[in-house]
């Protein structure tokens, strides 16, 4: 049995829950429930959970602030949430799952079977590190990535990223000291993560750090040569908007 807590401090959505998991969900049991930090964060300590669903906006606070008060974490976590741009980029950053209200009952199901087959405790407190780390930037800029394979979790500097590649529905990221890291998602949540960080997908299968970039070589079509030599291709139709962007580098 996966023992689960509940933190919602809306009373029809939390009875919403409890009747999905009692009706769709035998594996979970239910051991409490709380709409408040300071009651969350007594009751957790308490009942040491191996999964807790949680509202990010409840009574007394956020769910951040129950992390942090809560100091070690030891338990798999989905957030649930009403769509804030900048909490779920900071979750999304962290690799943690999250459900959007209105909830989607299939998706909250689909939520708590993958969960059950991997309660990732030895990965939990590296990741929620990297949330609140993010969350708490002055200058609500993300310094730090998530990247999870099936063997391990890497916490990675964005800026250490020099190139990404797809390879069929899994992503390849090169990192600056030579390390390789295949993650089982798309290529093109990265990009949509990435942009604002100085990363250009150049390519249907390459997003390129704007910052490793040595020079465009116009031989062959056009291709990228990183720093370290490596060569990036470049469509045709990003050509002209990546030689836009290099100029407006070289004028500033």
């Amino acid at each position: 049995m996966i023992r689960t807590f509940i933190v919602e401090d809306e009373q029809p959505i939390l009875e919403a829950i409890l009747e999905i998991l009692k009706s769709h969900c035998k594996e979970v049991e239910v051991i409490g429930t709380s709409d408040n930090v300071s009651d969350a964060v007594m009751q957790i300590k308490e009942k040491l959970p191996d999964l807790v669903l949680m509202d990010i906006n409840i009574l007394g606070g956020t769910s951040f602030d129950v992390l942090e008060k809560l100091g070690e974490i030891n338990f798999k976590l989905i957030f649930i949430t009403a769509f804030e741009e900048y909490a779920i980029k900071a979750i999304k950053f962290a690799a943690l799952d999250y459900l959007v209200k209105p909830l989607d009952p299939f998706e909250l199901i689909s939520a708590i079977e993958k969960a059950s087959k991997s309660i990732e405790k030895e990965h939990s407190q590296v990741m929620f590190q990297t949330l609140l780390s993010n969350l708490t930037s002055s200058e609500k800029k993300f310094d730090r990535i998530i990247l999870k394979t099936a063997e391990s979790i890497f916490l990675i500097n964005i800026q250490d990223i020099t190139h990404i590649e797809a390879d069929g529905s899994y992503t390849r990221f090169f990192i600056n000291d030579g390390r390789k890291i295949m993650v089982s998602k798309v290529i093109k949540e990265y990009d949509e993560m990435l942009t604002e960080f100085g990363f250009l997908r150049v390519h249907q299968s390459h997003i390129t750090n704007i910052g490793y970039i040595e020079r465009f070589d116009k031989n062959d079509g056009g291709y990228l040569v990183l720093k370290d030599k490596t060569i990036v291709p470049v469509s045709h139709r990003k050509k002209d908007s990546l030689l836009n962007l290099l100029e407006n580098i070289g004028k500033s």
